[in-house]
């Protein structure tokens, strides 16, 4: 059985079906995370394990995947490094060097027919997550040659299968089978629909602060769920920044947390956004609201 690829014909790399039997673990992961919820039920304990789960894994996805491994956006440790891409291979999200390879391959041709993820290019439910179906499990090393050269770390990418389910069992020796529901394959699920949607929501639904030529924006609901991922067109306006929300009312958990440990010297050169970046577009809309403003008071 398969599923035909929705959108516009693209790059020959990209086929166009997706075999759903190829990927039963993919889909098995949710029905495990279902039946296993439900057959050790709510409570307290569900939901600490699902809370603290969820947030490890995003944090080390946009700290780690993204603005560490994709963007170089601070400086660490070679021993945080890595303790930075093993909690995020946690998130089943393949390899590290896999993760940073496609993203910065995004950003080189963001909604353009080589973007492997694009919901103008491929349609809605391609970029959320049919494009990670399409049997694609190769790492372009060449993209991310700052980090392939050390062995660890192409040692994890090779083996991301082991590290994830590593931690299932690291996490049942912990807390049990309600440990491996919610706070493994729940919050796996769940951390990978949130993680999708900066591919698929936020280049359809949001406003536009910056005029990027591709079709990212700014959503706070998404930033509020992946701790400051959803300001997407901050970040396509000006990507080598750790910090995505450019303004003060912008929450961006990622990035306090970011401040806080290059207060604790576990990072550091952690980047900002120059002034004259971030209002690059601002001040000229606010020039223009300020003299209607004095036209109307006149």
């Amino acid at each position: 059985m398969t599923l035909e690829r929705r959108g516009e014909a693209h790059s020959g790399s990209m086929p166009e079906r997706v075999s759903l039997r190829e990927n039963l673990p993919f889909w098995g992961v949710h029905v495990v995370a279902l039946v296993g919820a439900i057959s050790v039920g709510w409570g307290w304990s569900a939901a600490l394990w699902l809370v603290g789960g969820y947030t490890v894994r995003m944090f080390a996805i946009t700290a780690g995947y993204h603005r560490y491994f994709s963007h170089r956006s601070f400086k660490t440790s070679r021993v945080f490094q890595f303790i930075l891409a093993l909690l995020a291979m946690g998130s089943a999200q393949q390899g590290v060097l896999w993760w940073a390879s496609h993203h910065r391959n995004h950003h080189k041709y963001s909604d353009q027919p080589e973007d492997a993820h694009s919901p103008r290019q491929h349609g809605f439910w391609w970029s959320h997550c049919f494009w990670l179906l399409r049997g694609n499990r190769t790492t372009d090393l060449d993209k991310v040659k700052d980090f392939a050269r050390y062995p660890e770390l192409r040692w994890l990418d090779r083996h991301d299968l082991f590290v994830a389910v590593a931690w299932g069992f690291l996490i049942y020796f912990i807390g049990g089978p309600t440990a491996l529901f919610w706070g493994h394959f729940v919050a796996i699920v769940l951390a990978w629909h949130v993680t999708f949607c900066i591919n698929s929501l936020a280049h359809v639904w949001g406003s536009r602060r910056y005029a990027t030529t591709d079709d990212s924006r700014n959503n706070p609901v998404l930033a509020v769920l992946t701790f400051g991922e959803g300001w997407h067109n901050n970040h396509h306006h000006y990507q080598r920044s750790a910090r995505q929300g450019f303004f003060w009312w912008e929450v961006d958990i990622t990035y306090y947390v970011l401040r806080v440990l290059e207060k604790l010297r576990i990072v550091w050169d952690v980047e900002g956004v120059p002034d004259h970046v971030r209002d690059a577009q601002v001040a000229p809309a606010r020039a223009r609201i300020a003299a209607h403003r004095a036209g109307v008071s006149g």
